[in-house]
């Protein structure tokens, strides 16, 4: 009987980090506005890079990659206020490599421009609003509108919402396998 005991608990422990290697997501590249060549002057408003990070959702440790004609352009990460006057002057990072890897660090927004004369004041300029990490050990209350500053990120899926209840239920059938 002790040898039943010692295989369930084995296969409950089996089945709980299998769930918790999937539910876990890792950082990921993405590539700005999806598509080589995005970091430009947008043709229109609706080719905003603006209305792609408002369609997108950031965490914590991914990485934006821009991919661009260093000779003719580069990347500025601003302040708020930078970034609204299209001040190129004091900017917090510079990259001018045609492919730029920008870390994503920290929850909130990040603003980057262009730095080249003119092309910020064209439209050239994204805002990316990095989401909070998730506790996955308990529920935690939705900011306030007042936290978040920057575009509109839109609701999770119902999917996200499970994650907690499915943990429960990895926990209760490892639980039970150590009994």
């Amino acid at each position: 009987m002790a040898g039943f005991s010692s295989s369930r608990a084995l296969s409950s422990s089996s089945l709980l980090l299998i769930f918790l290697l999937f539910s876990f997501s890792e950082a990921r590249e993405i590539l700005v506005g999806g598509k080589t060549g995005s970091w430009a002057i947008p043709s229109s408003e609706s080719q905003s890079l603006n209305k792609w990070a408002e369609s997108s959702r950031f965490r914590v440790g991914d990485t934006l990659v821009l991919k661009y004609d260093s000779a003719k352009d580069s990347v500025l990460r601003v302040t708020k206020e930078d970034y609204a006057n299209c001040n190129v002057s004091n900017p917090i990072e510079q990259h001018k490599d045609g492919e730029t890897k920008l870390h994503l660090d920290q929850p909130g927004p990040f603003y980057f421009i262009s730095g080249t004369k003119g092309h910020c004041e064209k439209g050239q300029k994204v805002i990316v609003v990095v989401m909070t990490p998730r506790k996955h050990y308990g529920i935690s209350p939705a900011p306030s509108p007042a936290e978040v500053d920057g575009p509109a990120v839109a609701p999770t899926s119902s999917a996200t919402s499970l994650q907690g209840g499915l943990l429960v239920v990895a926990f209760g059938i490892f639980a039970l396998g150590l009994f």
